[in-house]
């Protein structure tokens, strides 16, 4: 059951699902995938809560370890609380830029003039975070009290999540872009979400609407990462 800003329970079963949607017009799943690029320009306009709940319920699709189904996902539209996560993603961030050059160098498959405006675009995220209509924070709950070594092994379950609403997104033509430098201060932002000790949280994604245009990924060539049966 999912509680609404209504106050009343709705089955997730009861939602719009891709399914029921005209198909004609909707893109494919490799259609998606080579058009889901970083889009951390988002503007102001509140997404509608229906599709809030069909991007979580996509996530909630994705494998989980022994079929645990630890993911939880905090649905952030509250201004002050956003603020707040805001504040500690800046100094994160800060602190991240700091330990890069100015001028960043060229990767064999990232130009260094492309690495720049990635690095302008990290910027601007963190100057703008506070003003995004929503922050949705991955999560995984635990059966005890976490620690560190919990934290680390169980990380795994919470991303395949992540990649399901990252492509639901794009499929609905919203911007999504995965943080982590958030996440930095577990301590502090368990506090500001009001985390029980058995969740830890795992990754930030800025969802709103796009400021500029969505575009294919740059990636390198599959002859250059892929071998069958060995490596050599």
């Amino acid at each position: 059951m999912i509680l609404s800003t209504s106050g009343k329970f709705t089955h997730a079963d009861n939602l719009p699902t891709t399914r029921e949607a005209d198909l004609s017009e909707a893109m494919s799943i490799f259609d998606v995938m080579y058009n889901c690029r970083a889009m951390r320009r988002l503007d102001t306009r509140d997404v509608p809560e229906e599709l809030l709940i069909r991007l979580v319920d996509a996530a909630n699709q994705a494998p989980s370890g022994a079929n645990r189904q630890r993911a939880r996902w905090i649905v952030v539209r509250d201004a002050a609380i956003k603020q707040q996560i805001a504040d500690l993603n800046r100094r994160a961030v800060v602190a991240y830029l700091a330990t890069q050059p100015s001028q960043p160098d060229s990767l064999p498959h990232h130009s260094g003039q492309k690495r720049k405006r990635m690095f302008d675009a990290v910027q601007w995220q963190m100057e703008h975070l506070h003003e995004v209509p929503t922050l949705i924070i991955a999560c995984l709950e635990f059966d005890t009290k976490i620690n560190q070594n919990t934290m680390v092994t169980d990380a795994g379950s919470i991303w395949p999540g992540i990649q399901n609403l990252l492509l639901s997104a794009r499929a609905l033509g919203l911007g999504a872009t995965p943080t982590t430098l958030v996440t930095t201060d577990h301590k502090s932002l368990a506090k500001v979400l009001e985390l029980p000790e058995t969740m830890a949280a795992y990754c930030m994604i800025p969802v709103g609407y796009p400021t500029g245009k969505f575009g294919p990924v740059s990636r390198r060539p599959v002859k250059e990462i892929m071998r069958f049966d060995t490596w050599k």
